[in-house]
């Protein structure tokens, strides 16, 4: 057996597993958030009974539409409120953060822990070793009563990481390119792994966003494990990441990816920065880098987003809001801000934007002819100076002298 298809069997009480094998889980922290909570509070009522089956384990996270952006969004909150206070679980409200941030932050599980999520990027967990698993609300409405959860152990395939990065390039420019190659449906219903030593040049704010979107290939679970190749793995595909350059999701696919230095002619009118994709401090730090001493040019909309509120009291801590706001930046609550296209940025057909969200699909961000390119936070920052689709290594600075 693989490591996934250990850490199956662990929690299924079973000696071995096999692919295509319909296994029940016991599972170890159960999450929803305002926009899947509610349908599974309901789906959880008709159910008909007391009680959750351990409230320590049952965690809601208002984070999608905080501020409530519409009537409705507030009384979605207040589903999650009421509930919370009945059945004695933890939530999470008032602008605390992205759900898969504050779980990484608050509830942080060990590495073959069964988490299952009500959100498609419940497996940005996998960069720490979780089995990490994303559900419906149905599905998860069982998980609250029963503590576990029925799945089929799905085939495996392998990355194996060699080499190092080269400069400017991170975990973003490694997952767009993996989808540009599986495309957004080649692993669906399967678990991708990530081995090999060259994940020891990958920091776990990048393997979570590897893991974020792996979703995006269509996998049930992705999650980062040890240097030594996988077993018994259905496939093996070997990546050198010293091949790996600076690249951009173009609209309207996160598999339409094309390499940032073909883009320089895009002229963009807002800038994104956040999400639980890449709203991380590693991350915020990136654009810091970009924008100390430079402005945002005047054409475009920079919004930075931090994950969480502990992020954003540390960005606080080191300065770093004070740099963002001088150079024209506009720093929000943590959440998840336009990513859902819910409020906070949304674009219109007139606007080109570059985020470092997880899709672009039509729509996702606000109007469904609005052109929206998924970047690294560094192409971003860059993107944000020039005023269009810019590689981060273009901006240098030699002395008190900016150049291209």
């Amino acid at each position: 057996m693989n490591f996934i298809e250990k850490y199956l069997a662990t929690a299924a009480g079973l000696e071995t597993v096999a692919v295509g094998q319909d296994i029940r889980c016991r599972v170890d922290l159960v999450a929803a958030h305002d926009v899947t909570g509610p349908m599974a509070i309901q789906q959880f009522e008709q159910i008909g009974i007391d009680q959750v089956f351990d409230p320590q384990k049952v965690v809601m996270v208002i984070d999608h539409i905080f501020p409530a952006a519409t009537i409705q969004a507030k009384s979605m909150h207040w589903i999650i409120k009421d509930f919370a206070r009945q059945y004695g679980i933890t939530l999470y409200d008032q602008g605390q953060g992205v759900i898969h941030q504050v779980l990484a932050e608050s509830h942080r599980l060990q590495p073959g822990k069964i988490l299952v999520g009500a959100d498609s990027h419940t497996c940005t967990a996998g960069g720490y070793g979780v089995i990490a698993i994303p559900v419906g609300s149905t599905e998860l409405a069982a998980a609250m009563a029963t503590g576990s959860i029925d799945i089929e152990v799905p085939e495996v395939i392998e990355v194996y990481m060699t080499g190092q990065l080269s400069p400017y390039v991170s975990g973003k420019d490694i997952v767009l390119s993996l989808i540009k190659e599986f495309g957004v449906d080649g692993l669906t219903d399967k678990a991708i792994v990530f081995t090999g030593p060259g994940i020891r040049a990958v920091t776990m704010d990048d393997r979570m966003t590897i893991c974020n979107m792996g979703i995006e290939m269509g996998a049930m679970i992705a999650c980062f494990g040890e240097e030594e190749a996988a077993a018994d793995v259905a496939q093996t595909v070997p990546l050198a990441l010293e091949t790996i350059t600076t690249v951009a999701a173009c609209p309207h696919s996160p598999a339409n990816v094309r390499p940032v230095a073909e883009l320089t002619d895009v002229a963009v009118t807002q800038v994104v920065v956040g999400s639980c994709t890449n709203g991380r401090l590693s991350d915020m730090e990136q654009v810091v880098q970009v924008l100390k001493d430079r402005k945002v040019n005047a054409a475009v909309t920079m919004l930075v987003i931090p994950a969480s509120k502990n992020i954003l009291a540390a960005m606080e801590q080191a300065g770093w809001c004070k740099i963002l706001r001088d150079a024209g930046a506009v720093i929000t609550n943590p959440g998840c801000g336009p990513c859902f296209g819910a409020h906070q940025g949304l674009g219109t057909e007139r606007d080109v934007i570059v985020s470092t969200t997880n899709r672009n699909f039509p729509g996702r961000m606000g109007h469904r002819n609005a052109q929206v390119y998924l970047a690294s936070p560094a192409t971003a920052a860059a993107t944000a100076v020039r005023g269009r689709i810019t590689p981060p290594g273009l901006l240098l600075r030699e002395g008190s002298v900016l150049y291209e």
